[in-house]
């Protein structure tokens, strides 16, 4: 959090200093709407931003992960991508960066994107010797088992999912079935979440999967715990991440890059985009309580672009210029 105030605060002065003569002449921007939510709400914060704060005609494209990144790099639209995990297309995307077409302009996600084994917060409150993995694998009956509570569990990701192959390599790796536990096998992401929600609705143990920023983690307040090792990425591609690994180790989740990515052409006619794209980032925290409300709310990606800026104006005013903040409240 020292980290991005710094580097917020550094972001304002930047803005201070170039004032909002910036604004003059935006132009034209299509910026993908990714798929999944975090990115959508990222998305509709710098249309609102762009276009209220610097004049910009933005155009929303539907996109996902492959598609979008293929366009962008052979046809040059659209202009943005917010949210892109960029570690999907890393090869691609360095020979892209190397041949002039696109540019990884900066993280968008201060934490990046975040994966492990969680327990709730109530339960690391009420237990503060359990830190790592191997200590929640020390107390079974803290995490009883849905069909067996004289068993602990190991809740898994959804069948399908790579998540699903490196949650149970390292069941296998960390002797949890010895230790007294089951991996649990939730068969969607529905009933993922609903054993979560379940578990702080009765107060009782959980200890699995899961990542952010996600509504769920915004929503319940969960523990990621070490599992006592770096991440040791020969290892986690070689066996790790490979199903049924017959030798998995213990080893840690990776920290996925995400980034915004532009097309060279977008960076060379928007000055003004350029220099607010790579000012502006949030934490997980933000983005889930960002998330959760649009849950219980039923909103929008739009909707919940509006109460992010709405509610936490602490945050995003320092990406822009005082005068450049005042029009953006003004618009909504």
């Amino acid at each position: 959090m020292k980290k991005l105030l710094a580097s917020t605060i550094l972001a304002a002065g930047l803005y201070a200093a170039a004032g909002s003569a910036q604004a003059a002449d935006c132009g034209e921007v299509s910026i993908a709407e990714m798929n999944w939510a975090s990115a959508g709400v990222a998305a509709y914060v710098d249309k609102i931003i762009l276009e209220s704060g610097y004049g910009c005609t933005v155009t929303m494209v539907t996109g996902d992960t492959m598609p979008t990144f293929a366009s962008m790099n052979e046809k040059g639209q659209p202009d943005m991508a917010p949210e892109f995990w960029v570690n999907a297309v890393r090869t691609a995307l360095d020979q892209a960066i190397a041949e002039g077409r696109l540019i990884q302009a900066a993280p968008l996600l201060s934490d990046g994107g975040v994966e492990g084994w969680w327990i709730p917060k109530f339960i690391a409150d009420a237990h503060p010797d359990i830190k790592t993995v191997q200590d929640a694998l020390a107390h079974p009956e803290l995490f009883p088992a849905p069909e067996d509570p004289s068993k602990g569990a190991v809740t898994n990701c959804p069948s399908g999912w790579n998540c699903q192959v490196s949650t149970a390599n390292l069941y296998k790796a960390l002797g949890a079935k010895d230790k007294g536990f089951e991996l649990i096998d939730t068969g969607s992401a529905a009933g993922l979440d609903g054993s979560i929600a379940n578990a702080f609705e009765n107060k009782t143990g959980w200890f699995g999967y899961y990542w952010a920023p996600t509504a769920i983690l915004g929503k319940y307040e969960m523990v990621k715990l070490s599992f006592g090792v770096d991440h040791d990425k020969a290892n986690w591609d070689a066996c790790t991440a490979v199903p049924d690994c017959p030798d998995p180790k213990v080893n840690a989740y990776p920290v996925s890059d995400v980034y915004t990515v532009v097309t060279k052409g977008f960076s060379e006619k928007a000055g003004v985009a350029m220099d607010y794209v790579k000012t502006r980032k949030w934490d997980n925290q933000t983005v889930g309580k960002v998330l959760a409300w649009m849950g219980d709310n039923q909103g929008t990606n739009e909707d919940g672009a509006k109460h992010f800026l709405e509610n936490y104006a602490d945050m995003w005013t320092t990406w822009v210029a005082p005068d450049v903040a005042e029009k953006i409240k003004a618009s909504l």
